[in-house]
């Protein structure tokens, strides 16, 4: 195996930073976010009660749902395209045709779009966090960094679960159609999901705890209400089992359970993107 030239790494990773900023399904979806972001937070303490959202528990609920169903579309969606688009436009042959290996080009791709995406991200949040200290101070700051924190971990697991999807597709349009197919099941496979097992199979809570836990979206929700509320106890016997298996550590295992989503995916396709490329 050829060593890893992390100049051909930077260059392709500032050719998928500038791509991510012409990629019109990424820049519409970013621009919601942060604008919700910043909508909801300077609701949330304009004292507008009439509109529903006032006060700061209801302004980190409304992000934290925010987060729960916009991140994983945005990260789903540039992994998808990423090798998608590229094979599509004929790109992909050319750029493997460059003194690069395979290993380099997906390492440079996926650098580049997990950094265009915590991008955006943090720009959401800092803008948000600018209305939130400017009317309620820094109280409560911790739980909005762990928000912040976890929401980046959740886009990179589905940015990595969308090159995965990638390498096995040929066109755009279905790049897409499958980051909203899995969207939809990483959804449905959350609250009402798991709520639909628990009555169907009689699901004890140690086995619904931990399709919770495997599940992205469900764990960034785990981790974030258990950091607010301050416990677990919010989710009744699982939450309970849960401080009772892990206590503190609970958090590091649920970020542990995200570097496996991130890292997993990624080395699945990076293994078969370079048996594609060497056939």
């Amino acid at each position: 195996m050829n060593p890893v030239n992390f100049r051909s790494v930077c260059i392709i990773t500032q050719k998928e930073i500038r791509d991510a900023k012409r990629n019109k399904w990424f820049v519409i979806v970013s621009a919601l976010f942060a604008t919700l972001s910043l909508a909801f937070s300077f609701f949330g303490f304009s004292g507008l009660v009439s509109m529903g959202v006032a006060g700061f528990g209801r302004t980190t609920a409304s992000l934290l749902n925010l987060v729960f169903l916009i991140v994983p579309l945005m990260g789903l969606l540039l992994g998808t395209m990423s090798v998608a688009s590229e094979r599509e436009q004929g790109t992909l042959t050319t750029l493997l045709a460059q003194p690069v290996t395979a290993g380099e080009i997906l390492l440079g791709k996926f650098l580049g779009t997990a950094a265009a995406l915590v991008a955006t991200l943090l720009l959401g949040f800092g803008l948000s966090g600018l209305v939130i200290s400017w009317y309620g101070g820094l109280v409560q700051l911790g739980g909005y960094l762990v928000l912040v924190g976890f929401t980046v971990l959740l886009g990179l697991a589905n940015l990595s679960v969308g090159f995965f999807i990638s390498i096995f597709t040929r066109k755009n349009a279905a790049a897409v159609g499958f980051a909203l197919l899995f969207w939809f099941i990483f959804l449905f496979l959350s609250d009402l999901g798991l709520m639909g097992m628990t009555v169907a199979f009689k699901l004890p809570h140690q086995i619904l705890f931990w399709l919770a836990c495997l599940n992205p979206p469900e764990a960034f929700k785990l981790a974030v209400v258990g950091a607010l509320h301050g416990g677990l106890e919010v989710f009744g016997a699982g939450g309970r089992y849960a401080v009772d298996r892990f206590g503190d550590w609970f958090p590091g295992f649920l970020a542990l359970v995200f570097m496996c989503w991130i890292l997993i995916p990624l080395g699945c396709a990076l293994v078969i993107f370079r048996k594609k490329c060497a056939e």
